[in-house]
Formats: structure tokens, sequence, C-alpha cells
């Protein structure tokens, strides 16, 4: 039983030193990243295998939506106005993670969100009564 338990530490020792070896190979040699040229500002999911995305290349900026089967051009947008959105949200947020007064909280959309789960169950009750 001591034996069997030794070659499992062992072999899982083993299995972990190739993975991190392989990990900074892969690292110095730069696969696996991206050029900088390309960055996913946001990303939106529309359905089970469909969403949007807001998409940065070099200095335009892209919306595009994605589906199993196609990419799709929807618009092109300001960059200024997308940092000053994303400034904005920022903004917004910070009350949330601070707790200041008004604040919904740091879990608000969240899975642990207590409203969350709250409306998710009335709603959920509100479709499965019987009428």
């Amino acid at each position: 039983m001591t034996w069997m338990v030794i070659r499992l530490v062992l072999s899982l020792a083993f299995i972990g030193g190739v993975l991190w070896f392989a990990a900074r190979v892969a690292k110095k040699r730069g696969i696996g990243q991206g050029n900088g040229l390309i960055e996913v500002v946001a990303r939106q999911r529309m359905g089970r295998a469909s969403s949007v995305s807001v998409v940065r290349i070099a200095d335009r900026v892209l919306v595009v939506g994605s589906t199993e089967e196609q990419v799709t051009l929807l618009a092109e947008v300001d960059g200024d106005v997308v940092e000053e959105a994303i400034a904005e949200r920022r903004l917004a947020a910070q009350p949330a993670l601070t707790g200041g007064p008004g604040a919904p909280g740091a879990l608000a959309g969240s899975v642990f969100d207590r409203n969350g789960w709250t409306t998710f169950v009335s709603q959920l009750r509100e479709r499965t009564v019987r009428r």
C-alpha cells in the first residue's frame, strides 16, 4: 500500500515537472501568446453559440458578432468612445468593490449574489405555477 502511494506521488511529480518545463519552453518561444496587436476589449454572450465582441486591432476598434460558423463585422467604433465607456464602467464598479454607501456589494452579479438567486427563484416559480 505504501509503495503505491509513493509511486503515485512520484508519477504526479514527474507529470508536474514535464508540464512546468513545457510551459517554460512555450513562454520562451512565445507560443500561445498574442503579439500585442490584437486585444479583446469586451465580450458578451448572446446565446449558447453566439457572442458579440469588441476587438482593438492596432488603432481600430471593431464590433464583431461570432457564431460557430462565422464571424461578422457589425460596426467600427471610435477608440476614444470605447476608452471613455471603460473608464466610466470602472468608476461605477468601484463603490461596489469598496462597499460604499448605496453600493450593491462586492458580490453583486456573481454566483454568490443573494439578490440574483432570489430573482432567479422567483422567476422560476412564476414559470412553473400551474394556471
